[in-house]
């Protein structure tokens, strides 16, 4: 019997480029409410050349950072920028509770966010707040439903069946909370 791995123990952070550091400081910090904890002004010798960047991290309630770069020089910028597809299905989630969540979506409605570019689903194990950020990355905001445990451990109980299931063409949804 194979032993089971340590699993990581939180998100340290997430780095991300940005098209502009203050408008990305002015979003996280001003509108969604995360700390800057620090901006590291760096040089290093990467990819064959040297590179001079600032690397801010906005903190999260468990420790964990959103970070964000940006080059010195256009050339470095361009080719590292970001390239962030406007589609829903590529995005960070973070776990926020309902007044957190209600917060958030008050400063971003106040902030003139609308859709496209801020918009709620209701998937009924949880309910999400998306935000565009001004570097393309599409933010989750995720307060689970108060049953949660229960339904975690429902699609814990039968995750690798279900993914048999619908990897072998049975695509109905599995979904009863909606």
């Amino acid at each position: 019997m194979a032993t089971q791995a340590r699993l990581p123990q939180r998100l340290h952070h997430t780095a991300y480029v940005s098209r502009d550091l203050e408008a990305t400081r002015k979003f996280y910090e001003d509108v969604i409410g995360l700390p800057l904890l620090a901006t590291w002004c760096e040089k290093d010798v990467l990819f064959g050349a040297e590179r001079t960047y600032a690397h801010c991290f906005f903190g999260l309630g468990d420790g964990g950072a959103l970070a964000f770069f940006q080059f010195a020089d256009p050339k470095d910028q361009e080719q590292f920028g970001p390239k962030m597809p406007f589609t829903p299905f590529h995005h960070i989630a973070l776990f926020v509770d309902r007044e957190t969540q209600a917060g958030i979506e008050k400063r971003l409605k106040d902030a003139g966010f609308k859709e496209p570019e801020s918009f709620v689903l209701e998937h009924g194990y949880c309910r999400s707040v998306y935000a565009t950020d001004p570097n393309g990355l599409i933010v989750e905001f995720t307060c689970d439903h108060p049953d949660a445990a229960k339904i975690n451990a429902a699609r814990l109980k039968d995750a690798h069946a279900e993914l048999k299931r619908w990897l072998a063409g049975d695509h109905h949804s599995n979904n009863t909370y909606r």
